[in-house]
């Protein structure tokens, strides 16, 4: 079965129902929740083109209170499930191109959700399409799973597990090729305190799995010579600070760099920069010891550091600060691997804590625990052969991710693209990954993507063997 040729011909067709959905712009609003739109009013919208878009095209939909919607084809006892996500992560500043809506550009599609996982989950579902158009008879029931929090929580996924038909194996498109088999285990921990300190306030980042990107500080005063050492301290750092004067305060402006909080080295954490100059130039003890403990990436000085076997090393990154009326909490995003588990980073981190001169409490947050699967199932081997059927990749293998899917959330599911490994920018603009300004990705792999995941599907659950 040519699913290439088939996926190129849907192309015109797959943009524009993506854009239907990029154009929502899907981000958690508690504000507007209710009775079967849990996670705001647009992510309640999102869901609903989505299973639109299905019903349109002939499908079998569920509505899972407003959590998550399901889209079945095929017959049987055996499930096989693809679970993807509807929310995003807020826009940020900085974009070049609209964040909502789908703009083609030097081969490269933009808008926030095109990778991660709008894009992704509609290459899934335009798979599933061309399968039911073509009337490929399957021995599993097939079920397309869309979430609305994956970003936030994933509490969607628990509420689902509870309340709906779990699927018995199956694939997440919301990560890398080849294949994914491992997940780290994800821990957000919350440093509270009341400490003396200069920093009267500073509220900064957008979701604990963002590395803060823009920090504001402020303070009652600043002289001459600590405005010479914020000008050094940025030019040294490779950094853009301002000063601003505000009512009876100063505000000190950093701009760093955002990422992933799995990979926090390819970002430049504003807030913890803060923290270094406000400690070293006020000579505040409370901010000097937060970025003592926390300007490492791998939790060195904390004492949590683990090299995994499988998984690579724990990363940590200062996603939320939050300063105000002599209240303070800040909040890590701890990706660790399982060679180790959250109550233990959780105890160490303690211990250390219990040494410092700032008084800290800390509080578990979330503990989601690894994903791992056997590398040598008969789930990673068939998708591996789909994979290098298409792309002719005879070198990348199947790998650990440090990253958090909904794959973490089933019995058996592993993640499975769309990104391509060891990839080389194809243009000259600037193109952005998840969770960053002109978020994007080559147009080509997403079809390609449809036509590689089209053949997963008939492979693992077809009457007969796809050729």
């Amino acid at each position: 079965m040519d699913f290439l040729t088939i996926a190129k011909s849907k192309q015109e067709a797959y943009i524009k129902d993506l854009n239907t959905l990029v154009e929502i712009e899907s981000v958690l609003d508690t504000t507007t929740k209710s009775d079967y739109a849990p996670f705001g009013l647009n992510t309640r919208k999102a869901l609903d083109a989505f299973l639109d878009i299905a019903k349109r095209d002939g499908f079998d939909t569920k509505d899972i209170d407003g959590y998550a919607g399901v889209i079945e084809y095929g017959k049987g006892e055996e499930t096989f499930g693809i679970l993807g996500h509807l929310d995003i992560v807020p826009l940020g500043d900085g974009w070049t191109k609209d964040p909502l809506k789908v703009t083609y550009n030097d081969g490269y599609i933009f808008g926030r959700g095109v990778m991660d996982d709008k894009g992704p989950t509609m290459a899934a579902y335009y798979a599933l399409k061309i399968i039911r158009e073509l009337n490929i008879p399957l021995k599993k029931r097939v079920m397309l799973i869309a979430g609305c929090a994956e970003e936030t929580s994933m509490s969607c996924m628990n509420y689902y597990k509870e309340h709906a038909e779990i699927p018995q194996m199956g694939f997440v498109p919301d990560a890398d090729f080849p294949v994914i088999y491992g997940e780290k285990g994800g821990l957000h921990l919350e440093l509270q305190s009341k400490c003396n300190t200069v920093l009267k306030k500073m509220i900064a980042g957008m979701a604990p799995n963002i590395v803060i990107e823009k920090a504001d500080a402020y303070v009652d005063a600043i002289n001459e010579k600590q405005k010479a050492e914020f000008a050094y301290y940025c030019k040294a750092n490779g950094l853009q600070g301002s000063i601003f004067y505000e009512d009876s305060m100063v505000r000190v402006h950093m701009e760093g760099k955002a990422a992933h909080a799995a990979m926090p080295y390819l970002g430049k954490n504003a807030a913890l920069h803060l923290f270094n100059f406000i400690g070293c130039s006020y000579d505040d003890a409370y901010c000097k010891e937060l970025y003592e403990i926390l300007h490492d990436w791998m939790g060195i000085p904390v004492g949590i550091h683990v090299e995994g076997t499988y998984m690579s090393c724990l990363t940590m990154n200062v996603g939320l600060v939050h300063i105000e009326n002599g209240n303070q909490s800040i909040t890590l995003d701890i990706r660790y691997p399982n060679d180790t588990d959250g109550n233990t980073i959780y105890e160490t981190f303690n211990k250390h804590l219990s040494s410092l001169a700032s008084k800290m409490d800390i509080l578990c947050k979330k503990d989601s625990k690894p994903l791992f699967v056997n590398p040598d199932s008969t789930l990673v081997h068939s998708l591996m052969n789909v994979y290098q059927k298409y792309t002719k990749d005879m070198v990348s293998q199947p790998k650990t991710i440090g990253g958090g899917t909904y794959a973490r959330k089933f019995e058996n599911f592993v993640s499975f693209g769309p990104e391509r490994p060891m990839e080389k920018l194809k243009t000259d603009q600037y193109v952005g990954g998840c969770h960053q300004k002109d978020e994007g990705i080559l147009l080509d792999h997403l079809i390609e993507a449809i036509a590689i995941y089209a053949d997963a599907i008939v492979t693992l659950c077809s009457e007969y063997e796809n050729a």
